[in-house]
């Protein structure tokens, strides 16, 4: 019997490559409604406070299917980065 023994950052970054590459192969696109913690990695932001800010001011659109539950549109992360993005010209 053969023990592969990872920290614990390289074992999630394996997970991350391995279901990257799952994805790739079999066509799978993103999620359409994603996490706070994804929302939050996706716009580069550490605050859930700001977070919060933007959904209530219709910045950022989401779904709540129960109380503590609260799932982020992907697309309109990636429209609000967009809307924000500044030319260097």
């Amino acid at each position: 019997m053969n023990v592969i023994c990872l920290h614990e950052e390289a074992f999630y970054a394996l997970i991350d490559t391995v279901v990257k590459r799952i994805k790739e192969t079999h066509g799978i696109k993103e999620d359409k409604w994603i996490t706070t913690d994804e929302a939050m990695r996706k716009l580069g932001i550490t605050s859930k406070t700001t977070l919060q800010k933007w959904r209530d001011e219709g910045r950022i659109r989401f779904t709540q299917p129960e109380k503590r539950i609260i799932l982020y549109d992907n697309d309109s992360i990636k429209e609000f980065l967009e809307k924000n993005a500044k030319d260097t010209f």
